[in-house]
């Protein structure tokens, strides 16, 4: 099996990101470390170990659907001692983000320790669709509407079209049910800040089909098999 299979799937990363801890160094097998990308080990006899720690290959991996709360980060350690995900998930196993969601939002959040489909529904060029519930203050205007729905600058870059739709106006704020079909970083909110809005309130709800349903926040359930295909026929 090459190096970069096996470390995917011990979850450890995508293969994208295996290949780049092996060329920098990272990765030893049999105590000696390896550099070539093509390594071939055996994942019954080798030993295999990342920055000094023994990583195993998965037979059967685990997929996981987490309500993120506010206030806690999408990483296993956060270097200002801030919560993260894995304080709500605490499994004897390695998983990782299935995309994020920034410290101030909140919502679904996919875990698993399957690299290849984490790399498969995050990659750039996979638009998986991502619904989220956006308040903001005060009232848009339609034809601000239609810019977010065309695409408006971010970064540098259009982003792709989107779908919009008012669902509530109440108190002076404005509630929306918006889908994206990219991932940028803070996406939804530098939208906003185009159009003049800063976003007071962001929850994911959706990724594709998956729904956050029921879930109260901090709280995690094992995927359907169903679910699982889903999402690996996406």
């Amino acid at each position: 099996m090459r190096i970069n299979k096996y470390l995917a799937g011990a979850g450890v990363s995508s293969r994208r990101g295996a290949d780049k801890l092996v060329a920098e160094g990272h990765v030893k097998v049999n105590g000696k470390t390896v550099t070539a990308l093509g390594t071939e080990i055996n994942e019954n006899n080798d030993t295999v170990t990342v920055d000094g720690v023994k990583v195993e290959f998965v037979q059967n991996f685990t997929y996981i659907m987490l309500y993120k709360p506010k206030n806690c980060v999408c990483t296993a350690h956060d270097e200002f001692d801030r919560k993260t995900i894995f304080d709500y998930v605490e499994l004897d196993k390695r998983l990782f983000s299935i995309g994020r969601l920034d410290y101030d939002s909140e919502g679904l959040l996919l875990l698993t320790n399957d690299g290849d489909l984490a790399q498969k529904l995050t990659h750039p060029s996979f638009e998986t669709p991502k619904t989220y519930l956006v308040k903001v203050e005060g009232t848009v205007q339609e034809s601000d509407l239609a810019r977010l729905r065309k695409g408006v600058p971010v970064d540098g870059v259009l982003t792709h079209r989107s779908r919009v739709k008012l669902k509530e106006f109440k108190d002076n704020i404005s509630a929306f049910e918006m889908t994206i079909y990219e991932g940028k970083n803070r996406q939804i909110r530098k939208m906003f800040e185009v159009i003049g809005k800063e976003v007071i309130f962001l929850k994911r709800l959706a990724v594709g089909d998956l729904r956050l349903g029921g879930l109260g926040r901090g709280a995690y359930r094992y995927l359907t098999e169903a679910e699982i295909d889903y999402l690996k026929n996406l």
